[in-house]
């Protein structure tokens, strides 16, 4: 008797359906996973960037006018909630313990909870997910730097802890004005002089504790004077257009000749709001501009000299030079460092 047996095709009816189907659940769930994966690498990176700016502001911020722990924190919740695509972050930590530096710390703020919501994943039991990130922020003093090759005397300088912005004076170059001597009690010769171009066109290294090689002579810079009356040029069309000219320039606290050679001792580094100045005889401009904005101090021939402020100055990430223990002139830099 033959028995009936059902065809291979037909006993492997349906197969095909059930693996689509497990295959759609692993794909699905494969999809959910890369989806919830880039919405938290996006929501750390804007986490981050809050962090960062908080960490820069609050210690710009702080080292200008000083603040308490309450403005730190307001200052750091603008900028952090600022930096989130949804306008809301969580500053969880504005840390001030040490001199110097500021470290902020960032978490997920959904309302009250610092969880991550709508992941796909939550659908699978999957644990709730909460981001953060921190960033730190030193303020440090210029060690070195380059730039305009022009060295001003410590006995110009007129910035104390208790001021933002000196007064507007003249700063001559020979005899200088006041009493210009040193620390050491040697005369200094005037009120500021022209460093050796040793960085380029127009441009002077130095570094703080060190001698830096300088013309005794009160000639305005060459090699040649084209490349330092371009910057004149720009220097007035940036104060013509309503902007300030703030140059980092090297202090000096003694000066003297070696062999011949003139050198001034670098105390440090202070910005100075160019307003006029006269680097030769006769008006003619770009190296004679608003040399008398008031009576006390123009500067009129024989006069050679600069007119302006010393400012306090905190430059983010875009001085030119490194840090250093030199003495804080109220000019410095502020970088992320973590």
């Amino acid at each position: 008797m033959r028995r009936l047996k059902a065809k291979p095709s037909e006993a492997e009816r349906g197969a095909v359906g059930v693996l689509v189907a497990v295959m759609m659940l692993v794909i699905i769930g494969a999809g959910a996973l890369a989806v919830d994966v880039g919405q938290i690498y996006s929501e750390r990176a804007q986490l981050q960037n809050g962090a960062d700016a908080s960490a820069l502001g609050v210690a710009q911020a702080c080292h200008k006018t000083g603040c308490t722990q309450a403005e730190a924190q307001a200052f750091a919740d603008a900028l952090a909630s600022g930096n989130a695509n949804d306008g809301d972050a969580n500053v969880s930590e504005v840390d001030l313990s040490v001199a110097d530096q500021v470290t902020v710390q960032t978490t997920t703020k959904n309302g009250s909870s610092s969880v991550l919501a709508k992941l796909f994943a939550s659908a699978l039991t999957a644990p709730a997910v909460s981001v953060g990130a921190h960033a730190t922020a030193s303020i440090e003093v210029p060690g070195s730097g380059g730039g305009f090759p022009l060295a001003l005397s410590e006995c110009q300088y007129d910035l104390t802890d208790a001021v933002e912005t000196g007064i507007l004076q003249q700063i001559r170059y020979k005899p200088g004005m006041a009493d210009c001597t040193s620390t050491s009690g040697h005369a200094i010769p005037g009120g500021f002089g022209w460093l050796d171009q040793n960085g380029g066109p127009c441009r002077a290294t130095t570094d703080v504790e060190d001698n830096a090689a300088y013309d005794p002579g009160a000639d305005y810079p060459s090699k040649p004077a084209e490349n330092c009356d371009s910057v004149l040029q720009g220097w007035i069309n940036t104060i013509q257009a309503g902007d300030e000219v703030l140059g980092v320039f090297p202090v000096f606290d003694n000066a003297g000749k070696d062999k011949g050679k003139g050198w001034f001792h670098i105390r440090g580094y202070a910005t100075f709001q160019m307003v006029g100045w006269k680097f030769g005889g006769g008006s003619t401009s770009p190296r004679t501009y608003n040399n008398s904005p008031t009576p006390a101090t123009a500067c009129v021939d024989p006069c050679r000299g600069i007119i302006g402020e010393f400012k306090k100055y905190e430059s983010i990430d875009a001085f030119e030079g490194n840090s250093d223990s030199g003495d804080d002139l109220g000019t410095v830099f502020i970088r992320l460092t973590n």
